[in-house]
């Protein structure tokens, strides 16, 4: 793979992953829509690996405490604050994990790799995340998050397994949906990401490693380097913005880009 392919692949991922517009659906769209090769397993593994540590770094003091939380856990008594955010964290995983795994057996996520249901999701998730913002009101703080709520944005999050929806998307809409200021609905979604990256990185290591080799494993490090600053790059930037803007950029971009890709899939 040439160094232009992975820089491409890993900025997209970085720039995409925290912003609300679908990070797997422009992987998905980028072999398909350019003559450029499917850039396989291994790479979508070491993108998503380095907006791993972006995020925990961006959110260090967040991902601190809820580090200090696990031991309560692994004692089975939640005792502290820190304790109810590892809590909560695990909670809103629980279920994307239980559908990543049906999807996987079932062979599903192959099945909605297409440009036709990217184009889809894009628009109707764009539409859910412009209506959530407008009249969510802005009355919960990320500090008010409780176990209900958690699972509850945790449903929402599993719907980002289809392609096009936006893992950050969905969950900011559910967060404004239930009163969350936009910085706090953001945030909240930022923090659910790493559990979540976690668990599926996991899994997707395991069929890595069967086919990993030297030329793999140097493309990966490079790619993750690049997604690390790419990620990075994108979260000051947006929750900068969130202080003083609306997620309606991001709702635009939607439309426009559904509209095209379904001017695409059925032409």
């Amino acid at each position: 793979m040439t160094l232009f392919h992975i820089f491409l692949l890993a900025a997209i991922q970085g720039v995409t992953e925290f912003l609300p517009v679908s990070s797997s659906g422009h992987l998905i769209l980028l072999p398909a829509l350019t003559p450029l090769e499917d850039q396989g397993l291994a790479l979508d593994v070491a993108v998503h690996i380095g907006t791993l540590f972006a995020v925990c770094w961006y959110f260090r003091t967040d991902v601190a405490l809820a580090v200090r939380g696990v031991p309560e856990l692994l004692r089975g008594r939640v005792e502290t604050q820190a304790g109810f955010l590892a809590l909560c964290l695990i909670i809103a995983t629980i279920p994307v994990i239980i559908l990543g795994l049906i999807f996987k057996l079932l062979g599903v996520m192959e099945m909605l790799r297409s440009i036709a249901v990217i184009g889809w999701m894009m628009i109707l998730f764009g539409i859910v995340l412009y209506l959530t913002d407008r009249m969510g009101p802005q009355t919960r703080t990320a500090q008010g998050w409780t176990m209900k709520h958690a699972l509850y944005l945790g449903l929402w999050q599993a719907i980002a397994l289809i392609p096009g929806t936006s893992r950050s998307g969905i969950v900011i809409s559910g967060a404004r949906a239930l009163g969350y200021a936009r910085h706090d609905a953001a945030k909240l979604s930022m923090l659910m990401s790493i559990p979540t990256i976690i668990a599926s990185g996991t899994l997707m290591t395991f069929d890595v490693i069967r086919v990993a080799d030297w030329d793999v494993a140097r493309d990966g490090a490079i790619a993750a380097v690049i997604s690390f600053f790419a990620a990075w790059a994108a979260l000051v930037f947006m929750m900068k913005l969130l202080r003083s803007v609306s997620f309606t950029p991001y709702v635009i971009y939607r439309l426009v880009l559904g509209v095209i890709l379904l001017f695409i899939a059925y032409t």
